[in-house]
């Protein structure tokens, strides 16, 4: 079997990725406002796909067309034969999307909500709806003319536009007619009848009354049509003129991009003039043609949800589940400077973090506040706590990375906010974004200098900290506080960092480090012992990466991986990644963590990052990610690994043909939710430090598994998730004084133990 046997294509991966959001649009399991929101996010992640990976591969394409191309690294494939192959994956995607469409529908309807269809109205709905037509809408559309007077009209991205076939009275010749159906307009519209919420959408009602705008006897045909254009825009070399504001040019590439080359249209399937028209004009084959029966733009469902939680149905939702607060009286910064803290989102609040921030703003101990900013809320309390610290004094840092695509504005406005208030604002690298999330607090005392560290898996952003899972950890240890400060010196004089002990650093710093923990689990299990890795992020593509995989596969390595997006690398082939075994989990929050353990058969390495394994995190972006050495954190985070890889609730597992298999309970066994779970994983984690006995050195683990080695004989691997033994720590004195200042160092303190028995316990009963 060849090498590239166990490679699977990158955006054929995230097809199939945003198939298993699909999927849950028709979950029964799912309630239906809920699996109206899978819709939409479906649809929208695939524009997005379509802006950025069509896009780029597009350009690609067309750049290297009559030239020898440069062929994708796993798959062999160049750029047109990519688009050749997702194009009929995308139709069938569609053709999916349609029936769930039309089966979310139906169950509206049985719960009170039905969509107005303008083609079965009866004469008492067409009086109301061509009146409600002429009064709201007519006043305010833009009809436009294509002819030789009046030249084709730029098509904003992703909006609704109503094209019209016009016949020339007097001639046989055909114009096109073009209404622009604006996003600031009110796109849904209810009226109650007959104790149902009906809902029009605006695009329908224009197409239904078109002749009201063009003259009956001149229309032909009419369709909507939708156009999805290319936004995958960078800074290219030379463009970084030291003498203009970089704020300048990211807003002069924003203006760009609304004006790249159409990627998509979409259109439904009676209007086939039509789309041959606007495809002659876009420069569009028609491969890039998108026939669907359902809406083009299902965004409308979020609205759609929103007026069903007002009308009172909480039964057509998710139970509410609100992040878990601590104790009035906690302390963040008090309780790090005991213990390592590890916070998990969204179950537990980021609050805690941010009067963390604001007390720091306001502590006279505190000198420096520093911070990496790669995406902000709207109304950010953590960029207005970095304010307020600039304000009272504190020397304030914001690496603010202007390229986070779509967050570009939102960051340049931050920018600007952030240094008017008198911080220090920089941008990165030319050639690396700067992808870590990372904050360093920096205090002085009579002591000396000493540091608070926050690393963490996801942004710096209150609404998405309770949609994402994401794990943030803080400590007051003195060697990452050193190497923390040394990653922000470096990246104010854009330079890499090379070295580093407890900290991993991307580009030069993190690959290779995960890759040598590889090898040292490889080497165990090629002595004959139980070796094991856990492995669980976003992505992965980085092909050095996937032959280690390989590698510790045919050693006997047993591999548990937990990867939610794109996955380049198939598990269970045989000879070469059998023992490699992956997984899914697509649910109610989006799995955004990044857990990283590494099992010799004796002692057991865990590390959280920022980074995933695809390429461009492990060598096209900084990142930063820290090896958890607390073993209460240890013990945690193996507990949540054990929770995710027992879950047969939100889980998918690969086979290995590439396609997915929910992962069904067996018979008698409890069903386990892993998102749900954490709930009760951390239900007493505020305080649990304060209460706990000693914990045990190793946990339960379910039944071992046999793990087929293809080198040397390995005994068998034990069932994943490993056991967490704890690695033996030099004692370390109460302070430590380190030249040129002491800081204070504190033990963490034992925890309480049977956090897994616990969890079991709940599921079962």
């Amino acid at each position: 079997m060849s090498e590239e046997s166990i490679f699977i294509n990158r955006e054929l991966s995230w097809l199939d990725f945003n198939r298993r959001v699909l999927v849950l649009g028709k979950d029964k399991n799912v309630p239906l406002a809920e699996q109206l929101k899978f819709l939409a996010i479906y649809g929208s992640n695939l524009d997005e796909f379509f802006m950025v990976r069509v896009g780029s591969l597009q350009e690609r394409a067309n750049l290297m067309r009559g030239k020898k191309e440069k062929r994708e690294n796993k798959t062999n494939m160049t750029a047109e034969e990519q688009l050749a192959a997702i194009m009929p994956k995308t139709a069938q995607l569609q053709e999916d999307c349609d029936k769930y469409y039309a089966k979310a529908l139906e169950n509206l309807a049985a719960c009170g909500y039905r969509k107005v269809d303008f083609d079965k109205l009866s004469k008492e709905d067409e009086h109301f709806w061509k009146k409600y037509f002429q009064s709201e809408l007519f006043p305010i559309l833009s009809p436009q003319i294509v002819d030789s007077r009046h030249p084709f009209p730029f098509l904003r991205n992703k909006e609704i536009y109503l094209g019209v076939l016009l016949h020339e009275k007097h001639t046989s010749e055909h114009t096109l007619g073009i209404v622009p159906i604006s996003s600031q307009m009110e796109r849904m519209h209810f009226v109650r009848k007959d104790n149902e919420t009906c809902f029009a959408l605006t695009e329908e009602l224009v197409l239904h009354y078109a002749a009201l705008i063009f003259g009956k006897e001149n229309v032909q045909e009419k369709c909507l049509f939708r156009v999805t254009r290319n936004a995958d825009i960078d800074v290219k070399e030379g463009m970084m003129d030291h003498d203009i504001d970089y704020r300048e040019i990211m807003a002069d590439l924003l203006k760009r991009r609304r004006k790249l080359a159409a990627v998509r249209l979409q259109v439904p399937p009676a209007a086939p003039q039509v789309a041959q028209l606007l495809c002659s004009r876009l420069e569009l084959t028609h491969k890039r043609v998108f026939v669907q029966k359902s809406p083009l733009d299902l965004s409308f469902f979020y609205k759609l949800t929103s007026r069903m939680e007002s009308d009172g149905h909480p039964e057509l939702f998710y139970t509410p589940a609100r992040p878990m607060l601590p104790p009035q009286d906690y302390d963040l910064a008090a309780e790090v400077e005991k213990h390592d803290v590890l916070l998990s989102y969204p179950y537990q609040s980021i609050r805690p973090f941010i009067a963390m921030l604001k007390k720091a703003a306001q502590d006279p101990d505190v000198i420096s506040i520093k911070m990496t900013l790669y995406r902000m809320a709207r109304e950010s309390q953590i960029v207005q706590a970095l304010v307020e610290a600039a304000e009272n004094g504190k020397e304030v840092v914001a690496l603010v990375e202007l390229r986070a695509r779509f967050d570009e504005q939102n960051n340049i406005d931050w920018s600007k906010h952030l240094e008017e208030a008198g911080c220090t604002v920089i941008y990165g690298f030319d050639d690396y974004k700067v992808h870590s999330k990372l904050t360093l607090i920096t205090k002085k005392s009579a002591h000396g200098y000493s540091y608070i560290t926050q690393i963490g898996t996801g942004n710096y952003n209150e609404k998405t900290s309770e949609l994402y899972t994401d794990y943030s950890f803080i400590t007051a240890d003195l060697g990452i506080g050193e190497e923390a400060s040394n990653v922000f010196q470096n990246l104010a004089v854009q330079k890499l960092t090379e070295e580093s002990e407890k900290m991993l650093v991307a580009p030069l710093r993190f690959k290779s480090v995960l890759l040598d923990e590889m090898d040292r689990v490889i080497n165990a299990a090629r002595l004959g012992r139980p070796a094991s890795m856990i492995l669980k992020n976003n992505s992965i593509s980085d092909r050095d990466i996937i032959l280690k995989l390989e590698e510790a596969s045919c050693a006997g390595v047993r591999i548990d991986m937990i990867v939610r997006g794109i996955c380049c690398v198939r598990a269970g082939v045989p000879g070469k990644t059998e023992n490699l075994h992956i997984r899914s989990l697509v649910g109610r929050y989006l799995e955004h963590g990044r857990i990283y353990s590494f099992y010799d058969g004796v002692n057991t390495r865990i590390y959280i990052a920022s980074g995933d394994f695809l390429t461009r995190n492990t060598e096209c972006r900084v990142e930063v990610g820290v090896r958890v050495e607390d073993p209460v954190l240890k013990e945690k985070l193996d507990s949540i690994l054990r929770l995710q890889l027992s879950d047969n609730v939100n889980a998918r597992e690969m086979q290995p043909d590439g396609s997915y298999q929910k992962v069904k309970p067996a018979p008698g066994e409890p069903l386990v939710n892993s998102q749900m779970g954490m709930y009760d994983l951390l239900r007493d984690d505020w305080t649990a430090r304060d209460k706990a006995p000693a914990p045990a050195s190793v946990v339960e683990t379910p039944k071992p598994q046999p793990v087929k080695a293809l080198e040397k004989p390995a005994a068998p691997a034990k069932a994943a998730p490993q056991p967490v033994e704890l690695e033996k720590q030099p004692a370390q004195p109460e302070k430590a004084a380190p030249a040129p200042m002491p800081i204070v160092v504190t033990e963490s303190r034992p925890r309480r133990t049977g956090l897994l028995s616990r969890l079991l316990e709940h599921f079962l009963k």
